[in-house]
C-alpha cells in the first residue's frame, strides 16, 4: 500500500472529489444489500403462504427504485474518481516534461529517448490506474465487503458468517505472494518496453542510413529479437496475473460449499429458515466482487508501484545547472572572457580542456579551429553553461555567467550546433521559433542574410513548406542556413556557429560571412569550424588540440608562424583549387 502513501500529495489536492466518490460508493454498497434481503422475504412469504399482492408490488417498487439510484450513483462516482485519475496523469506528465527540460546534455547521454518516452507514457498510465481503478477497488471491496459481512452476521446468523469467512486468510496469503512476483516481473517488462521504444525511435530516425548500408534485414532481425523479449517478459507477467482469478475462485467456492453445507444443517436444526439461507447465499454472491477486487487491487498496486519507482528515479535526478537566489535577470552585454583551468566531463577521469583563456570584446569575432575531438564543441558548451563543474571562470559583461539566470544567459546567445534540429512544421515557423511574433518581412530579410531566401522561394509552398521531421526533406546546406536564420532572428548579443557552414559551398559561405560581418558589426560572434576559410576574417583565432590552445592570433599572424594552422590552410586551399580545376 506504499503507493497510496506516495500519492498522498495528489489525494490531498483532490480530496473533495475522492470523498464524494467514496461516499457514493458507500451508498451503493448499502443499496446492494436490499435485493437479497427482499428475496429472502419473498421466499419465506411464499413458504408460509403469507405473500399478498400489495406486499409484492411494494417490494417490486423498492427494487426498481434501488436499481435507478444505483445507476445514478455509479455514474456519479465514475465522474469523481476516474475524472480525478486523469488529472493525476496530466500533472505527472507536465511535471516530468518540465523536469526534463531542466536536465543537462549529460542526463540525456545516460537516458535514451525511447526509455524516457516509455516512462512518460506507459509508466504514468500504470500509476494513473492506482488513482482510478486502485481507489475504486480498495473502497468498493472494503465498503461492499464490510457492509455485506455485517448484514450477513446481523440479519441472518453470525456463526454461519464466520464459517463462510474461514477461507479468507488463504486469499490474503496467496495474493501477497503473487503480488510480490508481479511487481518484479512488471518492472522487467516495462524496462524491456523502454528498450523496444528506443529501438523503434532510433530505427525510424536512422532509416536513410540503414538503407544506405543495406542493413534493413539486420535491423528487422534486431527489432524482432527485442519484440520477442518484450512478449516473453509480458507473458511472464500474464502468467502471474492469470493466477489471481483461479486462486480467488477456489477460495470463493470453498466459502459457498461451507455456507450451503452448514446452512442446510441449520435449516434442519430449525435455527434458520430456507429464505434466510437463500438470502445468505445471495449475500455471498455479492462478496464475489470484493474478493475479486482484492486480487485486482494487488495487481494494480504492484504495477503502479513498479512504474512509480521508474518515474521517481527520473525526478531524483538533480539539475546540473541551478540559478542563484539573487540571479541577475538583465540580459548580458559586453566582453566575453574565458579563463579556464580545466574541465572534466562527469563520470570521466581525464580533463578534456586545460588552460584555455581568451578575451573577446563586444563586436569582435572569434574563430576556433582544430582536429575532430580537440575540444572545440566542449568549450562552446561551457560558454552556453551546459556544465558548471569546471575550474576557472567564464564571464560575460564582466559578470560570471553563473550569476545570470540560465534562461536570461541563453536568450542572449544564438547557438547553431553541428547537428541542426528542425521541427516538423513550416519553414516560416522553424525560422521564427525563437521569436514567434516576428513578421514575415523580418523572416525574409534574415533568410536573405544567410542566402537561403531564393531556395525557399523555389519550394512548392515557399515559406509555408513543411520541412518534415528533423528537416528530412531539405539538403544539409539548406538545414544549416535555416538553423542560422533561426538564431539570427533573435538578434543575439552572442552568436555561436559550431561548424554550421560545413555543408555549404565556398561561394555561399563567403556571402553569408560577409553579410554577418555587416549585420553584426556591434555584436559578438564565435565560429567553430574545420574549414579555415570560415574564420579567416576573425579578430582572434584559437587553434585547439588535445583540449589545449596550441596557437592563437589573427589569420596573418598564424600564417607567419607556419604551424598547424598555416599547414592546414595551404592544404585546404590546394584542395579547393584542385576541385575547381576538375
Amino acid at each position: 500500500m506504499k503507493i497510496f502513501k506516495d500519492l498522498g500529495w495528489f489525494f490531498k489536492e483532490q480530496k473533495k472529489q475522492y470523498i464524494f466518490g467514496v461516499a457514493i460508493l458507500f451508498v451503493i454498497a448499502l443499496l446492494q444489500l436490499v435485493p437479497p434481503y427482499l428475496i429472502g422475504k419473498v421466499v419465506d412469504a411464499i413458504t408460509y403462504d403469507t405473500l399478498t399482492k400489495n406486499n409484492l408490488i411494494t417490494w417490486i417498487v423498492i427494487l426498481i427504485a434501488v436499481a435507478i439510484l444505483t445507476y445514478l450513483g455509479r455514474y456519479v462516482w465514475r465522474l469523481m474518481i476516474f475524472g480525478s485519475d486523469n488529472k493525476l496523469q496530466r500533472t505527472l506528465r507536465y511535471r516530468l516534461f518540465e523536469h526534463l527540460t531542466k536536465m543537462s546534455s549529460f542526463f540525456f547521454q545516460r537516458y535514451r529517448t525511447g526509455d524516457l518516452m516509455a516512462r512518460a507514457t506507459n509508466d504514468i498510465t500504470a500509476v494513473q490506474q492506482v488513482a482510478g481503478s486502485g481507489v475504486l477497488t480498495l473502497a468498493d471491496s472494503c465498503l461492499t465487503g464490510g457492509t455485506v459481512i455485517l448484514m450477513m452476521a446481523i440479519s441472518i446468523d453470525w456463526k454461519l458468517t464466520l464459517i463462510a469467512l474461514l477461507p479468507m486468510p488463504l486469499m490474503v496469503i496467496s495474493t501477497s505472494v503473487l503480488g510480490k512476483k508481479l511487481h518484479d516481473r512488471f518492472h522487467g517488462a516495462q524496462a524491456a518496453f523502454s528498450k523496444l521504444n528506443d529501438k523503434t525511435q532510433e530505427s525510424i530516425s536512422g532509416i536513410k542510413v540503414t538503407r544506405t548500408f543495406g542493413q534493413e534485414e539486420e535491423d528487422i532481425a534486431d527489432f524482432s529479437k527485442q519484440t520477442k523479449d518484450v512478449v516473453a517478459k509480458n507473458v511472464s507477467v500474464a502468467k502471474v496475473d492469470a493466477m489471481f482469478d483461479p486462486v480467488i475462485s477456489i477460495i470463493v467456492t470453498l466459502s459457498f460449499v461451507l455456507s450451503i453445507g452448514f446452512g442446510s444443517k441449520f435449516v434442519l436444526d430449525g435455527t434458520l429458515t430456507v429464505g434466510q439461507v437463500i438470502a445468505f447465499v445471495n449475500y455471498l454472491f455479492l462478496l464475489i466482487w470484493p474478493m475479486l477486487a482484492f486480487g485486482f487491487l494487488y495487481n494494480i498496486i504492484q504495477r503502479g508501484s513498479a512504474s512509480y519507482d521508474r518515474i521517481m528515479s527520473l525526478f531524483s535526478e538533480k539539475a546540473d545547472i541551478v540559478d542563484l537566489d539573487d540571479a541577475i535577470t538583465d540580459s548580458p552585454r559586453g566582453a566575453l572572457e574565458v579563463a579556464l583551468e580545466s574541465f572534466t566531463y562527469p563520470d570521466e577521469n581525464e580533463a578534456v580542456l586545460t588552460d584555455v583563456s581568451f578575451k573577446l570584446n563586444q563586436g569582435e569575432t572569434l574563430g576556433i579551429v582544430g582536429r575532430t575531438g580537440a575540444g572545440k564543441t566542449t568549450l562552446l558548451k561551457l560558454i552556453l553553461r551546459e556544465y558548471d563543474n569546471y575550474h576557472g571562470e567564464i564571464s560575460f559583461g564582466a559578470v560570471k555567467i553563473q550569476k545570470y539566470q540560465a534562461k536570461v544567459l541563453r536568450s542572449a546567445i544564438g547557438y547553431v550546433p553541428q547537428d541542426q534540429f528542425l521541427f516538423s512544421t513550416s519553414v516560416l515557423e522553424n525560422i521564427r521559433f525563437g521569436v514567434p511574433d516576428a513578421t514575415e518581412e523580418a523572416v525574409h530579410e534574415i533568410a536573405r542574410t544567410v542566402a537561403v531566401h531564393d531556395d525557399i522561394e523555389g519550394f512548392k509552398d515557399g515559406y509555408g513548406t513543411v520541412v518534415g521531421e528533423r528537416g528530412v526533406s531539405l539538403s544539409g546546406g539548406q538545414k544549416q542556413r535555416l538553423a542560422i536564420a533561426r538564431a539570427l532572428l533573435m538578434d543575439p548579443e552572442l552568436l555561436i556557429l559550431d561548424d554550421a557552414l560545413s555543408a555549404v559551398d565556398a561561394k555561399t559561405e563567403e556571402k553569408i560571412l560577409t553579410n554577418l560581418k555587416e549585420s553584426r558589426s556591434k555584436k559578438t560572434t564565435i565560429i567553430s569550424a574545420h574549414r579555415l576559410s570560415s574564420v579567416e576574417h576573425a579578430n582572434l583565432i584559437l587553434v585547439v588540440d588535445g583540449g589545449k590552445v596550441v596557437e592563437r592570433g589573427t589569420h596573418q599572424e598564424l600564417m607567419q608562424k607556419d604551424g598547424w594552422y598555416a599547414e592546414m590552410y595551404h592544404e585546404q586551399q590546394l584542395e579547393e583549387r584542385s576541385g575547381d580545376y576538375e
